[in-house]
C-alpha cells in the first residue's frame, strides 16, 4: 500500500469577504495560513484522495472545479468521484459560501441585490484560487506517495465541544440562550467525543501525514482576523511531537449543533485566543495518543462509492413570501438596516423562494470511502450530532471504525433531526432560509443512505502486533498464596 499526502496555501487576500455571518464582513487581518491539506491513499487496485480544506462551507460547484482539476492533473489516476472535499468550518476563512455571481444572470434586481451585496456569496477569485491550489494539493500528494504502513484507532477527548441547543422551562428548545440561563433544563443533543485518526509511517517509523476526525464547530476564534481556528493549534500539536513537515488532514465530524460555547459553565468565557489554543491542543493531544499507541500495517482493501438522492425542500407560505418582500422592498435601501433580525430573515426567505423555483428538490451526494478497516460517510450538511451518532452505532456492527463526515463535496446547509422541528424544538437552525431549508425528514433519509452506502463494502483487519509463540507461566513471586502470620 502506498500514501502521500501534500498541504497548500489556500489565505485569502486582506479585504476579501469572511463567512460565518448573514451579512458581508471582511478579513482585517491573517493569525494562521489557511490550507488545503491532501492526502492520498493507493492499494492495487484503487486510489482515492481525501482533502481537507479551512474554509467554512463549499459549494457542489466548487467541489466539481476542484474534482476535475485534480483528475486532470494526475492524468486520471485519480479520478474525480474517488476524491471528497471537506471543508473544516472555520468561521474565519475565506469566503467560498453563499450565492456565485453568475447564479443570479435572471433574478429581479432586488434578489441580486439581497444575494450578491447585502449577503454573503461566492469570491470568483478566491474560487479560482482554491481550485487550483487543492487541486494541486492532490497531485502533490500523489507524487509523493511512498510504501507506507497504517494505523487506526480512536481515543475520547470529552471537554471542549458542546451541545450548543439547550431544552427551556417553557419546553422549546433555544440555541444558545446564554451562558448560565436559569431558564435552561439540561442539553438538547450529545455530544461526539471521539477522535478519530489515521496515520501513514514511513520505513523509518516516522509520520508522513494523518487523517484527524473530530465533531465540533470552528467557531473557538470567530474573528474577521483570518485563521484556520483551533484546527491550527491541532496542528501544531501533532507536529510539536512528530515533526514539522506532517500533514494534518481535518475533517469535521457532525458537528451542526455542537461548539466550543459550554452554555451551562458559570465560569466566565475565555478570549479567542485562550479557546482556540485549549480546544486545538486538546484534540491534537489525543490524537498524538491514538498515533503513538495504534498498532501499525496493512489497511486495505481501498475504496470509494457514492449515491446521490432528492430531498424535498420544506414549503414556504405565500403570505410569508408577501411579507418578506415588502419587508426587504422597504429595508434594502438602508444599510444601517441590514443587520436587523427583520431584514435578515425577510431576505433569507426570499432567496429560498428564488432557489424553490429554479430546483424541485435538492440533489444531495453521499459518499462512503473505505481505507480498511475504517469507513468515512459524508453528508453536505452541518449535521446534527445525534444522526451522527446514528450512523456510527448501525454500521458499527460491521466496521471497526466508522467516521461521519459533514459539509463534504457540497453545502446543503443545516439538516437537524426530525424531532428539532416538533413542539419542544425550534432554535436558530431550524430557521427558513437560503442556507436551510429542507423537508424536516432529510437527516433521517440522509442517514439511512450512509448506512445502506457502508452495507455494499467489506470491512479489512484491523492491524494487530506480534502474537506471543506460547502461553506465559507464573512469576514465581506473584503464585504464593497470602501470609496472614
Amino acid at each position: 500500500m502506498k500514501a502521500g499526502f501534500y498541504d497548500t496555501d489556500i489565505t485569502p487576500a486582506m479585504g476579501a469577504q469572511v463567512p460565518g455571518s448573514y451579512s458581508k464582513r471582511f478579513a482585517s487581518g491573517v493569525r494562521d495560513a489557511l490550507k488545503a491539506r491532501a492526502a492520498v491513499f493507493a492499494d492495487e487496485q484503487n486510489t482515492v484522495a481525501m482533502i481537507g480544506l479551512d474554509t467554512c462551507a463549499i459549494s457542489a460547484r466548487t467541489g466539481k472545479l476542484i474534482r476535475e482539476a485534480a483528475e486532470r492533473k494526475t492524468a486520471g489516476k485519480i479520478k474525480a468521484g474517488s476524491i471528497t472535499i471537506a471543508a473544516s468550518h472555520t468561521h474565519s476563512g475565506g469566503s467560498l459560501l453563499g450565492f456565485h455571481p453568475d447564479e443570479m444572470e435572471d433574478a429581479s434586481p432586488l434578489i441580486k441585490k439581497l444575494a450578491l451585496e447585502c449577503s454573503i456569496s461566492v469570491d470568483p477569485e478566491y474560487e479560482r484560487l482554491v481550485v487550483e491550489r487543492a487541486s494541486d494539493a492532490v497531485f502533490l500528494a500523489l507524487n509523493n506517495m511512498n510504501a507506507v504502513t497504517f494505523s487506526v484507532g480512536s481515543g475520547q477527548e470529552g471537554t471542549v465541544s458542546f451541545c450548543r441547543r439547550m431544552r427551556m422551562k417553557n419546553g422549546r428548545t433555544f440555541t444558545h440562550p446564554g451562558k448560565g440561563n436559569p431558564d435552561i433544563v439540561e442539553p438538547a443533543c450529545p455530544v461526539d467525543p471521539e477522535v478519530g485518526v489515521i496515520g501513514g509511517w514511513r520505513e523509518n517509523n516516522t509520520l508522513a501525514g494523518c487523517i484527524v476526525n473530530f465533531t465540533c464547530h470552528g467557531t473557538a476564534w470567530q474573528q474577521t482576523v483570518i485563521s484556520a481556528d483551533w484546527i491550527a493549534a491541532m496542528e501544531q500539536t501533532i507536529r510539536a511531537v512528530y515533526g514539522r513537515d506532517v500533514v494534518v488532514v481535518f475533517l469535521n465530524g457532525a458537528c451542526g449543533d455542537i461548539g466550543t460555547v459550554n452554555n451551562i459553565d458559570l465560569r466566565q468565557g475565555r478570549s479567542p485566543e485562550e479557546k482556540l489554543n485549549i480546544v486545538g491542543t486538546r484534540v491534537g493531544a489525543e490524537a498524538v495518543k491514538v498515533l503513538a499507541s495504534s498498532e501499525k500495517g496493512d489497511l486495505s482493501p481501498i475504496r470509494s462509492i457514492s449515491q446521490k438522492i432528492n430531498i424535498n425542500f420544506r414549503n414556504l407560505s405565500p403570505v410569508k413570501v408577501k411579507q418578506s418582500l415588502e419587508a426587504a422592498e422597504r429595508l434594502a435601501g438602508d444599510e444601517s438596516s441590514w443587520e436587523s433580525d427583520e431584514f435578515i430573515w425577510a431576505k433569507e426567505r426570499l432567496l429560498f423562494d428564488y432557489v424553490r423555483k429554479h430546483n424541485k428538490t435538492r440533489e444531495v451526494e453521499i459518499q462512503a470511502v473505505q481505507i480498511g478497516p475504517a469507513v468515512f460517510l459524508t453528508s453536505p450538511a452541518e449535521y446534527f450530532c445525534a444522526l451522527g451518532q446514528k450512523i456510527k452505532r448501525a454500521v458499527r456492527k460491521r466496521f471497526p471504525f466508522v467516521y461521519v463526515v459533514e459539509l463534504a463535496n457540497d453545502l446543503i446547509g443545516y439538516v437537524p433531526g426530525e424531532e428539532a422541528f416538533g413542539s419542544t424544538g425550534g432554535g436558530y437552525e431550524t430557521r427558513m432560509t437560503a442556507y436551510s431549508n429542507l423537508e424536516p425528514k432529510a437527516g433521517e433519509i440522509i442517514a439511512d443512505a450512509c448506512i445502506a452506502l457502508a452495507g455494499k463494502l467489506h470491512p479489512g483487519k484491523v492491524p494487530v502486533g506480534p502474537r506471543i509463540e506460547t502461553p506465559g507461566t507464573p512469576w514465581p513471586y506473584g503464585n504464593q498464596l497470602p501470609e496472614i502470620d
